[in-house]
């Protein structure tokens, strides 16, 4: 809390939409995961099979997982600019002074 303590509330408004964003979008990939360690620990004889033009669907998986991780990364770095910018975001910046730059002289 200490840290907190000298943000702004907009900037603490912000931080919290983007720690919600970034924990659904953890949720996800540990569902795709827990997928993969599902596989090995109910069904290890699936991980031999090649369903992708010879690669192995443990290959497969396994690249698909780092994939996600960089589409997720870049989901949250969208998502989060977009948290930023928003015209909430923006007027809570603000206050008092609506569509016009605060100038200090």
């Amino acid at each position: 809390m200490l840290l907190m303590s000298n943000s702004k509330p907009n900037d603490l408004n912000q931080s919290s939409a983007s720690a919600r964003i970034g924990l659904v979008l953890f949720v996800i990939y540990v569902l795709l995961y827990a997928g993969l360690i599902g596989i090995v620990l109910f069904r290890p004889e699936l991980l031999s099979t090649r369903p992708f033009g010879g690669v192995n669907l443990a290959i497969a998986y396994g690249m698909g997982l780092i994939g996600a991780a960089f589409l997720l990364a870049i989901v949250y770095m969208i998502a989060c600019r977009i948290v930023e910018g928003s015209p909430a975001s923006r007027q809570a910046a603000s206050p008092g002074v609506v569509g016009k730059k605060q100038h200090r002289d």
